[in-house]
């Protein structure tokens, strides 16, 4: 039996590429356009401008980042909100729904790190290195630990908890963290998780409370390499 089609609705109808009632074949459908996925990531740890947008993904134009998403905003993945402390400003955030990719993306993240074609030198955008972080937790490493890290990559600024074995990530501020990490990009920060380089080896990077900056940092592994 043929199910009705639902054509009251604008937004993005399941099975316009592939004529498939897989929920996979609807999520390509939904985020599978070049750039979508990364503009979820971008959107994970909160709303923004269209310029953040535009400043975190090099390479795509004004454009097609509009189009894509308008066409997230369409399908219910992403709202325009404003901003809390300057009224006027507009943000682009996930919606609740759209929230929940985030262990979708993570798992598919993990899985393609396992490649050995996967450069982790690569250049990151800082909401891309706090979810490889939240994707490379390891909770059996941080069983008791409680520390408080304060991140700043560029502009952007980051509040990570760790406790009962659970890694939190926000962004703000905490002037009472137990260690504080600044550096002008997020590869140098990433080469002291992933590669394990020492701090001296990394002068652009500030570092205070080392020690509890290298215990925070022998929490996260890539995973290894399969074929």
């Amino acid at each position: 039996m043929e199910l009705p089609k639902d054509t009251s609705s604008a937004q993005p109808r399941h099975g316009r590429w592939y004529d498939d009632a897989c929920g996979t074949a609807f999520a390509m459908e939904l985020v599978g356009e070049r750039w979508s996925l990364l503009i979820v990531r971008e959107l994970m740890f909160g709303g923004r401008r269209f310029s953040d947008l535009r400043a975190a993904l090099k390479g795509i134009s004004a454009k097609v980042l509009s189009e894509r998403l308008g066409g997230m905003e369409s399908a219910g993945i992403v709202r325009r909100a404003e901003h809390d402390q300057a009224p006027g400003v507009r943000l682009y955030e996930l919606t609740e729904w759209g929230q929940r990719a985030d262990v979708a993306i993570m798992e598919l993240g993990r899985w393609a790190a396992m490649s050995p074609r996967h450069d982790p030198t690569l250049p990151l955008s800082p909401a891309s290195l706090m979810l490889s972080f939240r994707t490379m937790f390891d909770a059996a490493r941080a069983t008791g630990a409680r520390l408080t890290g304060q991140i700043d990559v560029g502009r952007d600024r980051f509040v990570a908890r760790v406790a009962d074995g659970r890694l939190a990530i926000a962004r703000g501020r905490d002037a009472d963290a137990d260690f504080a990490l600044a550096a002008p990009a997020a590869p140098l920060i990433a080469a002291a998780a992933y590669l394990k380089l020492p701090f001296a080896e990394l002068p652009e990077m500030t570092v205070a409370g080392e020690e509890a900056a290298a215990r925070f940092f022998d929490f996260f592994h890539l995973p290894a390499k399969i074929g």
